[in-house]
């Protein structure tokens, strides 16, 4: 049976003395969050996830759920109780204003517990990952009586949230949308149309669905331009807050999939059911990017916590399951054999995974301490930065972390041979839970069209140019520092790279963006192994102060894992530079007739 220990300790160690996170006191709410709060909270998260979460991973997988006659859908046994226990905790409105019933505390929490809950249970984590990036929405765009009617119940997690875009028709073109909005004469309107792939769309752990849907109102210009936002809730709310009639909005089915087997994803049929408009008319997408890029964020937190469950699993393997004798001789004489983590091969592979795994947490982190400080800062100038680096970085930590997570999951399950195809070893589930990531939430080859097409000409380039400058302030403050010139060195090479690669975009973009096109997920993939470079540089500069104070076994791991990272991964932006240059222009030499 896998186990999954959530990397408490890892967290603290990139708050406290990576990022400083207390020099951000100045913040709404992070006074509140002292070190003694802090570490209660990620400890009290932790143990949710690996005695109530972790248990029923391989239930739900096997299970899944139960569309019945009248369309109503159960969650596999116990799900539940866990998903009570998750809104009990208060782990809903970890983030939320209080206001609303909220905690206030840091959105850098809340993502280290959502880190928490995939790894554990990713189908399980997902009903209420979704229902938070509905409040998010409804936050930022809803009225206020909107905000006061749905927003205490839902951060209570009495009731649940869901976003509604795909269509059978059409994915991410959301300008092919059919379903319609017919105004009802009373400040309501009148849906009809269906939509696909939508998860949590029905299930039976709370008393009411709040659906944020997408649709044309009668009129509305063709495309994107006339897109509007409704909520939609399944059950209506009277006046006072109580739950009313059924809408009619219904589950029709709920999709067979390859894995995430514990969440419901259904087709959402709407027969005339009754919404109400968020934000302005025709307006309705800037509403929902609040949500999809809240959602962005949390599907690569998804990736990187199915690389950690299975990266942990795997270790677990190695050390127990005997298989040859070490080259260099016996390591374990007193056996038949010696355990496989004595052989080079599997060392080098699962220290890529960990390499990876403390770089993307750094990364993860940090961005989503850029959120907080972009949404509470009072300083206008510290918030137009913030809200640069998210929407750099947003395609970055989507992509890579969901590419780089799924590939993670492979190789973790590789090193249980035969027995990582069994089922059993739950190895299988990681591997298939892992690869929807790289597809919802937008498919990763459109979040780097994105990143190149939108996030980095926008301001001028103004987001990227801060990045590059950022780091090579870094590498020229430590440069002369023998501690971090194992570091430093690799990550000049590495950035040299990435400025090449930009430049090249800024001569293509325009003039062959077919050639651009094609080389952006490797553009995409060389942003991120830079980024994460630079979280290992940062990793290994608090490392060594560490280390200065008192001897830590753990802080020179750290260091031999980052040094890894940067002799043996960060190199690969070499080869992303050259096949952005050469390739690009080959892989548009065909007609598409000709394939």
């Amino acid at each position: 049976m896998p186990t999954y220990k959530a990397p408490v300790e890892d967290v603290l160690f990139l708050l406290n003395d990576v990022f400083g996170f207390h020099r951000y006191d100045n913040l709404r709410g992070f006074s509140d969050a002292s070190p003694d709060v802090m570490e209660a909270v990620l400890n009290e998260g932790a143990k949710l996830a690996e005695t109530v979460l972790a248990p029923l991973n391989a239930v739900g997988d096997r299970e899944g759920c139960t569309r019945h006659p009248d369309g109503s859908v159960t969650t596999p046994k116990g799900f539940k109780a866990a998903y009570d226990a998750y809104a009990g905790g208060g782990w809903m409105g970890l983030s939320m204003p209080e206001e609303y019933g909220g905690q206030a505390l840091p959105h850098t929490l809340n993502t280290a517990i959502q880190e928490f809950a995939s790894g554990a249970n990713l189908a399980l984590g997902m009903y209420p990952g979704l229902t938070q990036g509905a409040m998010a929405a409804l936050l930022v765009h809803g009225s206020e009586e909107q905000k006061a009617l749905y927003l205490p119940k839902m951060v209570e997690g009495a009731w649940t949230g869901t976003m509604n875009l795909t269509e059978p028709h059409c994915g991410t073109d959301l300008g092919l949308l059919k379903t319609k909005a017919v105004p009802n004469g009373d400040g309501s309107y009148s849906l009809t149309g269906t939509k696909i792939f939508i998860s949590a769309g029905e299930h039976d752990l709370s008393e009411n669905i709040i659906h944020l849907v997408i649709a044309r109102i009668e009129g509305a210009p063709a495309g994107t331009k006339g897109i509007s936002l409704f909520v939609v809730p399944k059950f209506l709310v009277n006046d006072d807050g109580s739950v009313g009639a059924r809408n009619p909005v219904s589950c029709g089915s709920l999709e067979h999939k390859m894995g995430i087997h514990g969440n419901s994803t259904c087709v959402m049929n709407y027969d005339g059911a009754k919404g109400w408009l968020i934000g302005q008319e025709n307006r309705g997408l800037n509403a929902m990017f609040v949500m999809m890029n809240e959602a962005r964020l949390a599907v690569g937190v998804q990736g990187l916590g199915q690389s950690e469950v299975a990266y942990q699993n795997a270790v677990a393997y190695a050390r127990d399951r005997l298989q040859g004798r070490a080259l260099t001789g016996a390591k374990a004489p007193e056996k038949a054999a010696d355990p496989i983590i004595v052989h080079p091969d599997v060392r080098r592979t699962l220290m890529g995974i960990r390499a990876f795994n403390e770089a993307a947490r750094a990364l993860v982190l940090w961005t989503a301490l850029q959120a907080d400080i972009g949404h509470r800062s009072d300083d206008e100038k510290q918030r137009q930065a913030a809200d640069d680096h998210m929407g750099l970085m947003t395609p970055v930590v989507k992509g890579v972390l969901t590419d780089k997570g799924f590939a993670n999951a492979v190789e973790a399950q590789q090193m249980f041979g035969g027995h990582g195809y069994i089922e059993e070893w739950g190895m299988s589930q990681f591997v298939r839970d892992a690869r929807i990531a790289m597809i919802y939430e937008g498919a990763n080859g459109i979040q780097a069209m994105d990143l190149i097409g939108r996030k980095l000409p926008k301001d001028g380039g103004r987001a990227m140019m801060s990045f590059l400058g950022e780091v090579q302030t870094f590498i020229k403050d430590h440069g002369e520092d023998d501690g971090m010139k194992p570091f430093v060195a690799p990550l000049q090479a590495g950035l040299n790279d990435l400025q090449g690669a930009t430049m090249w975009f800024m001569q293509n973009a325009f003039s062959k963006p077919d050639n651009a096109g094609a080389g952006a997920t490797d553009y995409m993939h060389l942003l991120g192994l830079v980024a994460m470079g630079y979280m290992w540089a940062r990793i290994a500069k608090a490392a060594l102060a560490r280390q200065a104070e008192t001897a830590s076994e753990a802080m020179a791991a750290k260091l031999v894992v980052g040094r890894f990272y940067m002799e043996r991964m960060l190199p690969e932006t070499a080869t992303r530079l050259v096949r952005i240059k050469a390739g690009s222009e080959t892989t548009m030499a065909l007609s598409a007739e000709a394939f």
